[in-house]
């Protein structure tokens, strides 16, 4: 159900059996549906990742370490679900960065960045979707820092495969791989393997999120192409 709120002005998250949220045509309602656990080895390796770097961050930092990550939190505003700007913990963002940084290979980065700002992720495109081989072929910019040096990576995420006329697309996504950077930057295009085989005429949609040398993640940039 598509509504106008006198009462909210924008609302995300569930109240008894509605959610609350919003599309490209404004904010909707719908029924709750319970969440399922299908502890998947990809779940579960999500999870592992947070254990350790909420862990690490209780026993391992010292306190100016931990001042350093607050610090850079509240100089760095983040993006909320609905599009606001909000300010997060330096617990927050050293979970969020280095639980990517786990999934993309790298080691946990003790020490905050310097710089108080997301990191700079060039729009990807897609060249091409082959759907016999089931590969992307992902067009990035080798001159943005991610790719500058071995620490940095570029994430890429597919989605199941989706009609073709499906434009808009939220979620789930699943981890497909990564390009890494190098000190000579890799050379686009590079191919990719989707998570899901998909078909020609089917739509397959991408989510991208950069990983710096220094911890820093970008914003996610989502963009989608039919399979050929």
């Amino acid at each position: 159900m598509k509504f106008t709120s006198m009462v909210y002005s924008a609302c995300s998250g569930s109240v008894g059996g509605l959610t609350y949220s919003r599309n490209k045509y404004g904010p909707y309602t719908r029924t709750r549906a319970m969440p399922v656990n299908p502890a998947s080895q990809y779940q579960n390796g999500v999870r592992s990742f947070l254990a350790t770097c909420v862990s690490t961050w209780t026993t391992i930092l010292t306190v100016n370490e931990r001042a350093a990550w607050e610090t850079w939190a509240m100089n760095t505003p983040q993006q909320g679900p609905l599009g606001e700007t909000i300010i997060i913990s330096g617990q927050n963002a050293f979970v969020k960065m280095n639980t990517f940084r786990m999934q993309m290979g790298l080691t946990i980065g003790i020490q905050a960045p310097i710089i108080f700002a997301n990191a700079v992720l060039t729009p990807p495109t897609i060249a091409t979707a082959t759907a016999s081989t089931e590969v992307l072929s992902i067009v990035f910019t080798n001159t943005d820092l991610w790719a500058s040096a071995t620490a940095g990576k570029l994430a890429v995420y597919t989605s199941r495969p989706q009609n073709a006329s499906k434009m808009f697309f939220a979620g789930p996504y699943r981890f497909a791989g990564f390009i890494s950077g190098a000190a000579t930057p890799p050379t686009s295009p590079l191919p990719i393997t989707a998570a899901f085989p998909f078909a020609v005429g089917q739509r397959v949609h991408c989510r991208f999120r950069a990983v710096n040398p220094d911890a820093r993640i970008s914003t996610p940039w989502r963009i989608s192409a039919l399979g050929v």
